[in-house]
């Protein structure tokens, strides 16, 4: 797959001046994903639909979203949960299927249609939905449209990082847009090399690094990625990079005997 559907500079300036839904959306089409405006137009016909849905009362006019979006308009979990298609947001869009951040991401700028203020959170490997009224915290899980407690949101954590692990409070935290973007291409990146996909799964990473320039795991990962389309160079500088700027990471030892290993293989150009 080439990356070549949108120029650079395109992709470049909608990581400059983000939104939502226009950034995934033109994302989407600069990793080869989607073609067109397809996307965008099925974007706009849900976005105008759901405005029949605006009941006086708020926790109807919520019910009656959830079930608009579930029910009325099929959207459901992603069979290939971890692949690209349910963590593209065109793609969720074009199918009606997602993971739980690409699905939450819709619903949440669904809800703004609505005033309805609903916020994305991120869990260890899952994303979901809070809503505040009356001075009372509600959870959505985004998977099924169910109301959700502290406990099921602990549960997942635990499932995560293992049953020691604390429901920290920072993860309770609305996400800004441009965490929940970095979520997104962290998702399509892991269902890229996946899927063995390494040529959008490095620009993924290219793209990453253009606003975390500061971490060295993402150099790491482009090395790993880099290696497979036979970049050798670029691997070997990733690895380098994260040497000079990781010394006392726990795998340093490690990322030196590949370093090694690498400088003795010939460059593949594709």
């Amino acid at each position: 797959m080439s990356v070549v559907n949108v120029s650079q500079s395109e992709a470049d300036t909608a990581l400059d001046s983000v939104s939502l839904p226009e950034t995934p959306l033109t994302l989407s089409v600069h990793l080869g994903f989607t073609t067109g405006d397809r996307a965008k137009q099925a974007w706009y016909e849900i976005a105008g639909g759901v405005l029949s849905h605006y009941l006086v009362d708020q926790p109807q006019r919520l019910k009656a979203l959830l079930q608009w979006f579930y029910q009325d308009l099929g959207f459901r979990v992603h069979q290939d949960y971890y692949g690209v298609q349910a963590a593209d947001l065109a793609t969720c869009l074009l199918n009606r299927q997602g993971n739980s951040t690409t699905l939450s991401t819709l619903l949440m700028l669904l809800a703004k249609q609505l005033d309805l203020k609903l916020e994305m959170i991120l869990l260890p490997g899952h994303s979901l939905l809070q809503w505040q009224h009356h001075k009372i915290t509600y959870y959505i899980d985004p998977l099924t449209g169910h109301f959700v407690d502290r406990q099921f949101l602990h549960a997942i954590v635990r499932g995560e990082l293992g049953n020691a692990a604390p429901l920290k409070a920072s993860y309770l935290k609305p996400v800004t847009v441009k965490r929940l973007l970095t979520r997104l291409l962290h998702e399509i990146k892991a269902g890229c090399i996946l899927k063995g996909q390494f040529e959008p799964a490095l620009e993924c990473c290219n793209l990453l690094l253009q606003w975390h320039p500061e971490d060295a795991h993402l150099n790491r990962e482009r090395a790993f990625i880099a290696q497979q389309l036979g970049c050798i160079s670029l691997a070997a500088a990733d690895l380098t990079h994260f040497i000079e700027n990781s010394p006392h990471d726990p795998v340093i030892e490690l990322v030196k005997l590949q370093l090694k290993e690498l400088v003795d293989k010939p460059e593949v150009y594709h």
